[in-house]
């Protein structure tokens, strides 16, 4: 299975300008909230006309501003679980899911979905009646049983709680790596992302601006929006000073770095890739604030009066032993990252 996908729509104050392609693999479209990602998967499935471009699924022409292709979302073979489910209200579960299904065989398979999603105990219920988890496993399998050849998540963990999210993702997991065929999950989580697919592609203000497999994209975002949705805490405009160094405007600092290129603005470092103690780039900085994690703490850091804060993520243990007002920390050139606009 395959998609292409190349198309462009205009609304008042926002103009949607995306071009992906994708194989039989898991993609996560990862974006802020209004950034065009849900968009996206509406223009695929059908449910929204592009004003031109072209989309292409499994070698099939469904839409095409030039020659005037756009089949209905029902010719589509597009699987799309919205966020909020969109169950029907007055249908119990097994309704709900069999209403994708067309002939006999789709009532044995919807027999199967039913037990491998666990949903036995609540076939004859009402969406009302049920949890957020159940709901979101009567969706995935009312959209399974349609047998799409790209399969679309919408935000599928947005109504559940954290141990729902963690449970669910897991059986999203099992269904991404059976499933014989394209799957998009569109998110603003980068660690739900980076879990469940093999590529990403990230989205601002209506166009892809970085696309690839997903550890290339963290260890390299390439652009500052990119950084900063891959979790990125610590970016600072930047200005080349000669070769081999740059001024690091926002946190008033002179850096060395190895990999400078010519439309860079920005700099950046993840927080947990700061190293504490002397080295390349170090520098003593007056802590501001502490805050505890889980696992680890994150420590707020100004290297200069006047100047923007500098996040480490320091482990625990260490953190413990040195309890100081002033560290000296460094920032090797290597976990620096040059981003452009």
């Amino acid at each position: 299975m395959s998609l292409c996908l190349d198309i462009r729509k205009k609304f008042p104050g926002f103009s949607l300008d995306v071009s992906l392609d994708v194989g039989d693999e898991s993609i996560a479209i990862l974006g802020a909230s209004g950034s065009g990602k849900s968009l996206t998967l509406s223009c695929i499935a059908g449910i929204v006309k592009p004003d031109e471009g072209k989309i292409i699924i499994d070698g099939v022409t469904v839409f095409d501003s030039v020659k005037g292709v756009n089949l209905p979302p029902q010719k589509r073979k597009t699987g799309l679980m919205f966020q909020d489910y969109a169950l029907f209200p007055n249908m119990t579960v097994e309704e709900n899911i069999r209403v994708a299904g067309r002939n006999r065989e789709s009532k044995i398979e919807a027999e199967e979905l039913i037990r491998r999603f666990c949903l036995e105990s609540v076939r004859n219920l009402l969406p009302s009646q049920i949890s957020g988890g159940q709901k979101q496993r009567t969706a995935l399998a009312r959209t399974l049983l349609s047998r799409p050849k790209i399969l679309m998540l919408d935000e599928p963990f947005s109504a559940l709680d954290s141990h729902l999210r963690f449970q669910t993702e897991r059986e999203l997991s099992e269904v991404f790596r059976e499933f014989h065929g394209t799957v998009i999950l569109v998110s603003h989580s980068m660690e739900e992302s980076y879990r469940l697919c093999g590529k990403i592609a990230v989205i601002h203000g209506g166009h892809v601006e970085i696309s690839g497999a997903m550890d290339e994209v963290f260890s390299s975002p390439k652009t500052k929006h990119a950084a900063i949705l891959t979790g990125c805490k610590n970016i600072s405009r930047s200005q080349k000073i000669h070769d081999g160094k740059i001024y690091a405007s926002d946190w008033n600092i002179e850096l060395q770095c190895t990999d400078y290129h010519g439309d860079s603005e920005y700099v950046g470092i993840r927080s947990h890739r700061i190293i504490y103690g002397d080295g390349i780039n170090s520098f003593t900085c007056r802590v501001i604030k502490v805050i505890e994690n889980p696992f680890s703490f994150t420590v707020m850091l100004l290297a200069n009066e006047n100047a923007g804060s500098i996040f480490w993520e320091a482990d625990k243990t260490l953190w413990r032993e040195i309890e100081s007002e002033t560290v000296r920390i460094s920032f090797p050139p290597e976990n620096l990252l040059m981003l452009k606009e």
